[in-house]
């Protein structure tokens, strides 16, 4: 009688316990449902040294650039050993890896190729196939710029016809961070990316504060989601001037916006910068990114130090 109540008991338990588990089902959904973590984007050139990639630090890496041609097809990428041993490591450290498309100089060859479906087609196919032999994560096109109009119209074709060709690939774009250059990219196409990358830099506002607010305002206005959002940081001084050798002429101009060399003034983003619009973009946005990773200093003068310990204090 006793070990018949014992073994009711354990029974009964059991079913008790085993209602207030989580079930396998809604543990996955839960974790399919959990905020994505505060993205830290480097755009990486084939000049980075492999070794000197704080993978750690960082959630995507762009690896820069994959050059069209108008006919579909893709220029050759240099170092092809470089982005494989780059995806490799960072898939071992949880990072994901995209190709960036395309770049500054590039608009003629992407004009032609997205308003022709033969050639549209080709492209897509051609570039799914490079994120395959590469293993990549995914893509980020980088048109600089469609037009307002047809050319705005052919963009967003390109968008749907790329992500329905890859589904289950990271698919993000690169746009302007404020003014007539972004009214190409219609609103439309955000609900085709997983985020949006706005290059608050370069132009006459190179970097400065007010670029960065109004890039923010110009894409949240439009109607891009929050989440959506990733920041744009430069790792240089404009006129091009690589942040690390900045900071080798003058450590202490790691801690300025601006720099005097050789009568020569170059406006660019030291510490304090970076660390107040990456906490404005873990208020506001969705993520920060930088353009490049290859131009930034070692040790204490790390921009991507900065960022990592602002968000991760």
């Amino acid at each position: 009688m006793t070990n018949t109540r014992l073994l009711l008991g354990l029974g009964l338990l059991a079913v008790l316990l085993a209602s207030c588990a989580p079930s396998a089902t809604s543990a996955n959904q839960s974790n399919k449902n959990a905020p994505e973590p505060f993205r830290i984007i480097a755009y990486a050139t084939e000049a980075v040294i492999e070794s000197l990639i704080p993978y750690d630090k960082l959630t995507h890496i762009n690896y820069s650039f994959l050059t069209p041609k108008a006919d579909g097809t893709f220029n050759q990428i240099s170092n092809g050993w470089k982005l494989k041993l780059i995806v490799q490591n960072a898939h071992a450290k949880d990072v994901k890896v995209l190709i960036s498309v395309g770049g500054w100089g590039w608009d003629k060859e992407f004009e032609t190729l997205a308003a022709d479906p033969s050639l549209r087609s080709a492209f897509v196919q051609n570039l799914k196939s490079f994120v395959d032999e590469y293993q990549l994560d995914g893509a980020d096109v980088d048109w600089e710029y469609p037009d307002a109009g047809q050319s705005a119209q052919n963009f967003l074709v390109l968008m749907q016809e790329l992500r329905a060709a890859m589904p289950d690939k990271l698919f993000t774009t690169a746009v302007v961070a404020h003014g007539e250059n972004g009214m190409g990219i219609l609103a439309e196409t955000f609900e085709l990316f997983d985020f949006v990358n706005i290059m608050t830099y370069d132009g006459p506002d190179h970097g400065s504060m007010e670029q960065f607010e109004r890039g923010l305002s110009f894409w949240s206005d439009r109607g891009l989601p929050k989440d959506k959002i990733v920041m744009g940081l430069p790792f240089y001084g404009d006129p091009n001037f690589a942040y690390f050798k900045i900071v080798k002429e003058d450590p202490a101009a790691a801690q300025k916006d601006i720099f005097d060399f050789y009568g020569t003034i170059y406006h660019y983003n030291g510490i304090p910068t970076v660390k107040t619009k990456t906490k404005m973009a873990m208020e506001e946005a969705g993520g920060i990114m930088f353009w490049t990773l290859d131009f930034d200093a070692q040790g204490e003068y790390s921009l991507v130090n900065a960022i990592y310990q602002t968000v991760y204090p």
